[in-house]
């Protein structure tokens, strides 16, 4: 499949967007973007160094006064023309999308793009709503009242997963709060993050409101993390990179977001629907080739239930069908690398020495040979305490282990470092009840696991991070609240000033 542009042609200038203009790097380092799913080089371009990192900042810094003095109307305006460019691009980002990552095309048809349109859809609508306190006069003799402003420039550095979506997540709070943004994308998968600016230029959001430096993040990342100039900074990666970006971050008391790891527990109670729960957990576990932080990775299995459910996930992941992204009937695409194709291998390896590996555990030959793919694993039999278990392994694996009571269920799934989200399988209203309560996660699905939504925040607890991305809850990381207050007394001399001087 071929949408008609080539991407050499495409970014012959540069994969840098600075000012509203395609520009080379500056570093030296020269980066390939490779196709997954065949091994070949899809673009070879010079990396962001500090220079280019300080000419992206510089052109946010420039465009901030205009682009947060603007009205929310004009701001609104602007993004719905944005939304409209992007829809009106879809196939081309669905197609650069799947070159990159090796998506299969229609989860990039049908979940990418959709969703990163609704997004800008949401946001540009959400411009014009920034909440705060009602004025009152709350102790009689002043008037108060709450802004929420823009905070400056934000720099934001995204994962190689899901490229397009995280940059409209990064992009779209913080400019519809009124910022600017300097976003770094992951060097393996910068296109659609390009394409993404290209379009909210040709919208007419002015230049240097958004701008894009693809480089290494020990030389661009950390360099944009730590700049003076740049007032917060919102990551979304792993918890061990997310660390180091806390410490520079904390150094220049930035404000923080931090979306991180996770291990999503999957928990199914005796009286679940045995079909939808089999369904679910592989569409969950396996979507995106298991490189989502939210995919189910973990399955609890009340036990009248467990051998069924093994017996049953088993035979529907055999049926899913690896394959060149760009062929419509593909369900599996290659995982981003070979590298990452190993690092899951590995894993799997390792837990062959404890536990049972019910299917798959190895990549295909063939035509697919020279791709990074991995079949649909399933794990059984491992120990709570396992690497299997307590390890984000981002890819196509999914462990199953059974539990006796509610109560082992839901400390089993609370029992991990991280957060993000979790799902619970049950036709009992009490019991699903209690599980969206006692589940530590950011988002705790009932007989569903992955869908998200523009109007419903995203973020995790513990090791996966806080602060929220989507949704209007966002705005809290993009906005400083300021409080305003007027004397309605026109008294000079103020009863308090007593505590300060002379006798009332």
């Amino acid at each position: 499949m071929s949408n008609g542009f080539k991407v050499q042609d495409r970014f012959a200038e540069g994969a840098q967007y600075i000012g509203g203009k395609l520009l080379p790097g500056t570093s030296g380092n020269h980066h390939e973007v490779v196709n997954p799913a065949t091994g070949e080089t899809v673009l070879r371009y010079e990396l962001a160094g500090a220079d280019d990192v300080d000419a992206a900042v510089a052109a946010a810094r420039a465009a901030f006064p205009g682009w947060s003095g603007a009205t929310p109307g004009e701001r609104s305006e602007a993004m719905h023309r944005f939304a409209a460019v992007l829809a009106g691009q879809a196939d081309d980002f669905a197609y650069a999308e799947s070159l990159q990552c090796g998506k299969p095309i229609k989860l990039s048809t049908e979940f990418d793009v959709p969703g990163t349109v609704d997004n800008a859809a949401f946001f540009a609508g959400a411009a014009r709503h920034l909440e705060g306190k009602a004025a009152a006069e709350y102790d009689g003799d002043h008037t108060s009242y709450v802004r929420r402003e823009a905070i400056g420039v934000v720099g934001s550095v995204a994962p190689w997963n899901y490229p397009l979506q995280m940059a409209a997540w990064k992009v779209l709070p913080a400019v519809a709060a009124g910022n600017t943004i300097v976003l770094k994308p992951a060097e393996l998968t910068p296109l659609t993050s390009l394409m993404f600016a290209q379009a909210a230029t040709e919208a007419g959001i002015p230049d240097g409101v958004i701008n894009i430096v693809t480089g290494a993040g020990k030389d661009a990342g950390e360099h944009l993390v730590g700049h003076p100039d740049v007032v917060m900074t919102s990551f979304t990666g792993s918890t061990a990179v997310g660390k180091r970006v806390a410490e520079i971050a904390t150094a220049t008391v930035k404000r923080l977001h931090l979306e991180l790891g996770g291990k999503a527990p999957f928990v199914v109670f005796d009286d679940a629907d045995l079909e939808a729960a089999v369904h679910g957990a592989v569409a969950g576990s396996l979507i995106n080739t298991g490189q989502d932080c939210t995919a189910a990775t973990r399955a609890y299995v009340q036990r009248p239930l467990y051998d069924a459910f093994v017996r049953d996930v088993a035979a529907l992941m055999e049926t899913v069908r690896l394959g060149d992204p760009f062929d419509a009937s593909t369900d599996l695409g290659p995982l981003i690398s070979h590298a990452q194709r190993d690092r899951v291998a590995a894993f799997v390896e390792r837990a062959r020495g404890y536990a049972q590996v019910v299917t798959g555990g190895e990549a295909p030959g063939g035509d697919l040979a020279d791709g990074a793919y991995y079949r649909p694993t399933l794990v059984a039999g491992a120990a709570q305490d396992s690497e299997i278990v307590q390890s984000e392994i981002f890819g196509p694996v999914l462990v199953v282990l059974p539990f006796d009571t509610d109560d082992e269920g839901i400390a089993l799934a609370n029992d991990t470092p991280y957060g993000l989200a979790a799902s619970a399988w049950t036709r009992d209203l009490y019991r699903a009840n209690r599980a969206t309560r006692e589940i530590q996660a950011g988002c705790v699905w009932v007989n569903d696991h992955i869908p998200i939504l523009s109007e419903m925040p995203h973020g995790g607890y513990k090791a996966s991070g806080f602060g929220k991305d989507m949704s209007a809850y966002s705005f809290e990381e993009y906005t400083q609240v300021k409080h305003v207050m007027y004397d309605n007394t026109a008294v000079a001399r103020k009863d308090w000033h007593r505590t300060i001087f002379g006798d009332r």
